[in-house]
């Protein structure tokens, strides 16, 4: 579990930030995560989860290299009360985690917050605090809109999307099309990361993280003259990290480098491999 929550404020590669586990049946038995139809039309189906009842979605980060454009990303919580409040914060809060850095804009000014959110017949009705006005007065207003437009609409019953800054009662006026969605580019290895107790000197585990659910077709994990690391290698919850248990765990020091070699492809088909030297992060759960 502590693995699961990690991954999921990572993204979240910090993959989502929030997450709440309820209490899993007993026995646990796996449990298809409910996907919105954006997951499944950009990742295919969702994987299963013994953990509590998981929803994944997408969110839609604003492009760096195609401006106007937004870039599908995928995020899973364990919070269905908070699903739309949740994807909005984790768009606010940017995306500059390990492989993806440089690769979205960021339109929402430091600061800017949720100043509050409501539904009423379908219309969501979201206002952003005062801190997003500079955004407001040049392009990036635009971006930042587009992206919480499509975010919002995947989600069941909502019809429509009014942003508006506090104070201000007029709304942005924004559009907000399926054609400026760009289609995901093939899987790819976020960041090498090693986990360990909280004071604790050794490491428990070193997660190889992907950016969204893979099936690993070759993976291996080596020091930087290419000697493989001793102990059990295995996939990780939700399909999104392969996980060495290192039987030397003292070997592992942050800012090591470590090679891994890997080919994946996700649920849609799309496959990638990669050959490369990381240099080790090292974490507290």
């Amino acid at each position: 579990m502590k693995r699961a929550l990690f991954l999921l404020t990572l993204l979240i590669f910090a993959l989502t930030a929030g997450c709440k586990q309820k209490q899993p049946p007993s026995p646990p038995q796996p449990v298809k995560i409910v996907a919105t139809p954006a997951y499944e039309k950009y990742f295919g189906p969702a994987p299963v989860t013994d953990k509590g009842s998981c929803f994944a979605f997408v969110i839609f980060f604003p492009s760096a290299k195609e401006p106007g454009k937004v870039v599908p990303f995928p995020f899973f919580t364990f919070d269905e009360a908070s699903l739309r409040k949740v994807a909005v914060e984790r768009l606010l809060s940017g995306m500059e985690i390990g492989s993806y850095k440089g690769e979205f804009l960021q339109p929402f000014p430091k600061g800017t917050r949720i100043a509050s959110i409501a539904e009423s017949q379908g219309m969501v009705t979201l206002t952003l605090s005062k801190e997003f006005d500079p955004a407001v007065k040049d392009k990036g207003a635009d971006y930042a809109a587009r992206a919480i437009i499509l975010t919002l609409r995947q989600f069941k019953g909502v019809s429509g999307v009014r942003i508006q800054m506090e104070g201000v009662e007029k709304p942005l006026d924004v559009q907000a099309d399926e054609g400026v969605i760009l289609q995901p580019a093939p899987p790819r290895l976020l960041s090498v990361i090693a986990m360990r107790d909280k004071g604790k000197s050794d490491v428990e585990e070193v997660d190889a993280f992907f950016d969204r659910p893979v099936d690993v077709k070759e993976f291996r994990m080596t020091d930087k003259d290419g000697n493989p690391f001793a102990g059990e290698t295995y996939h990780s919850v939700f399909d999104m990290a392969a996980v060495l248990k290192p039987k030397d765990a003292a070997r592992f020091k942050a800012g090591m480098p470590v090679k891994v070699r890997w080919k994946v492809a996700d649920r849609l088909g799309r496959e990638a491999e990669g050959d490369n030297v990381w240099l080790l992060e090292v974490k507290e759960h």
